[in-house]
């Protein structure tokens, strides 16, 4: 008989988080942090957001590194896992590192359609691939988007990327079975743009059904409980987006 683990303790475990410096990556580790875990910090171009983050989860009691690496190369992808698991045994993923832009079918180039596969697919594929090799017993989450399962013509090459991901994570779940859970967590409106006027918040909330943002611990919880909750799910997507993924 599974006897039943607290959900959110992640006490003794180690987890990497891509493009964990800012905005949702950065939420993620805190959340990790304060629920017990060590932090492996992955960075691709922002050393003082990472540093700064490893300073905060170091006054929660917990242990954190921090690596950079260019996840549009594959070589440095597939240093990475094994770079981490010099530093710590691992136990859990989180691949949420992503570019994420304007671009139609019709102004996609080859170098955007390559860029956005680099990153927002082929890196979490290399990753996982490695991440079963290193890992006896683990969690893989996936950070995806209400679009790729409900893809449009707005932001072409992500919404691709991201419907593929959505795709490999449940073949991933049968392919890494039964030590690895693989799961995904589809967002919707979490964070405002960081770039964008009031205007486009507002019409984005307009198209939710909750008709409103996302609450940080809303998103926290949900990633707790991919990686601490039971271990017998697996290959699922939870959308957390308000039902936007239903309009």
């Amino acid at each position: 008989m599974i006897k039943s683990k607290l959900m959110g303790n992640l006490s003794g475990k180690t987890i990497l988080i891509t493009g964990a410096a800012r905005r949702l990556g950065r939420l993620f580790a805190r959340a990790c942090g304060r629920a017990g875990a060590d932090l492996i910090l992955h960075h691709g171009h922002s050393p003082a957001e990472a540093e700064s983050l490893r300073d905060e989860i170091a006054s929660f009691g917990r242990r954190a590194w921090v690596l950079a690496g260019d996840l549009s190369h594959s070589e440095s992808v597939s240093q990475l896992i094994e770079r981490a698991s010099g530093l710590s045994p691992l136990y859990g993923l989180v691949n949420n590192a992503a570019i994420f832009e304007s671009l139609t079918a019709h102004d996609t180039t080859l170098d955007d359609w390559n860029r956005h596969v680099n990153i927002n697919l082929t890196a979490p594929f290399l990753l996982s691939q490695s991440f079963a090799k290193h890992v006896k017993a683990g969690r893989i989450v996936n950070i995806l988007d209400w679009r790729a399962l409900r893809p449009g013509a707005d932001h072409f090459p992500y919404t691709i990327t991201k419907s593929a991901l959505a795709a490999m994570t449940k073949s991933l779940a049968a392919a890494f079975a039964p030590h690895i859970t693989v799961n995904g967590l589809a967002l919707g409106a979490i964070l405002p743009p960081a770039d964008g006027e009031p205007s486009a918040g507002e019409k984005i909330i307009a198209a939710v059904p909750a008709q409103r943002w996302s609450e940080p611990g809303e998103v926290e919880e949900a990633l707790l409980f991919l990686l601490s909750g039971p271990a017998y799910i697996t290959g699922e997507i939870i959308h957390l987006d308000g039902g936007r993924h239903l309009v």
